[in-house]
């Protein structure tokens, strides 16, 4: 054979030697940077930053688009007897333009004035029928918190759970002048909730990978924020006393905002007609609007009334079943099914707990949340 040959015979077995001890040393290389836990967790959340880009971009061709398939804003009466209240005028949020958007670290004081009894009103817009509760955030007697089944210290989670309880046990174990649906929760036994929960300034649901829906907190100085984790990256949970993730959002910066795909959204239950909850907070950021409709209707139907009671920023919470509120002890529409979660408004009328006041003293003196190792695992 002539050396011409012998040559050209030996160039690819020298090539595949030496991508074989490159691919070695790159593998050890890897092995090295990833044994260290930093690594990986730097690694890991460089991957979540870039994901989360991706799909903020792809939301963003999305918007300018034709907006995805949703049903054409049917409302469908329902059968329901409601409990007959007061009807109330609905007084629409004259904050509610671009033009006069308050900072968002605006500071919501207590008023040194006499507190007042949440009120409840029943009320009716775009032909949409629904109880309106307003939670002034400035009444010196106003908590709202995030009551768990069974009285369980941490919500479910894929580690642990306490199951779901009848929402009469509920109301009659807190006390409290609202209680009403939360957030959504699986329909396995463990029964987890969605996202990350802080209530009382104490995590009770955590996981550093939550990235799903939309989360409404309530900062220092009753400083409210609605924060779509995939759209404008994870909120700061650390900085909130209470905080629910739900969704899809529904109203962003006034005007009417459906992305629930983007969102992570894929139910039918979700994305179709039916029973829902939402809540929601004017331009001014000083009082929430909780809505329990009366009949069911799509994401856009809810989203148009929302935006027409005055909301400058609103999402969607559980609904379907679900769907349930109590005033003053009082059921005004009870759930189909059992809970998992459900949000509890304290006022004069029925105060909330010392422990729970004290919590918020403390919190505004610059006690902060931290996740417990010894329950959440991640």
């Amino acid at each position: 054979m002539s050396k011409r040959k012998q040559s050209e015979g030996c160039r690819p077995m020298l090539r595949r030697t030496f991508l074989f001890l490159t691919g070695l040393a790159l593998a050890r290389f890897v092995a090295d940077y990833f044994a260290l836990a930093k690594n990986r967790d730097s690694f890991l959340s460089l991957m979540g930053q870039l994901w989360q880009k991706s799909l903020a971009f792809l939301s963003s061709i999305q918007s300018n688009q034709t907006p995805q398939p949703l049903p054409n804003n049917p409302i469908i009466k329902s059968a329901k007897t409601n409990q007959p209240l007061p009807s109330n005028p609905i007084v629409k949020s004259p904050e509610n333009s671009l033009a006069t958007q308050p900072s968002q670290t605006q500071v919501i004081r207590r008023s040194a004035k006499q507190a007042k009894p949440l009120q409840v009103s029943s009320q009716n817009v775009a032909g949409a029928s629904f109880y309106l509760t307003t939670i002034d955030l400035a009444d010196p007697e106003i908590y709202i918190t995030i009551g768990l089944a069974n009285n369980a210290d941490f919500a479910n989670n894929s580690k642990l759970t306490r199951g779901d309880e009848p929402f009469e046990n509920m109301v009659a174990r807190y006390r409290a002048a609202i209680v009403a649906n939360g957030t959504f929760f699986g329909k396995d036994e463990q029964k987890s909730v969605l996202g990350n929960m802080v209530a009382a300034g104490k995590f009770l649901k955590y996981s550093r990978w939550e990235n799903y829906g939309t989360t409404l907190g309530i900062k220092a100085g009753n400083q409210l924020e609605m924060v779509t984790a995939r759209i404008e990256g994870k909120p700061d949970w650390s900085q909130h006393w209470f905080s629910l993730t739900c969704g899809p959002r529904l109203v962003k910066g006034g005007k009417v905002w459906l992305c629930p795909l983007s969102e992570g959204f894929k139910d039918s239950h979700v994305l179709g007609v039916g029973s829902r909850t939402a809540i929601g907070f004017p331009a001014s950021r000083d009082k929430l609007f909780l809505v329990t409709f009366l009949d069911s209707l799509s994401l856009e139907a809810e989203a148009k009334v929302m935006q027409a009671i005055g909301c400058f920023e609103a999402m969607n919470l559980d609904g379907g079943a679900s769907v349930g509120l109590a005033h003053q002890g009082q059921i005004l529409l009870p759930p189909g099914r059992n809970l998992t979660n459900v949000l509890v408004v304290y006022d004069r009328e029925y105060p909330a707990p010392t422990q729970l006041k004290q919590s918020w003293e403390r919190f505004q003196k610059g006690s902060r949340p931290s996740p417990d190792p010894s329950v959440f695992f991640d």
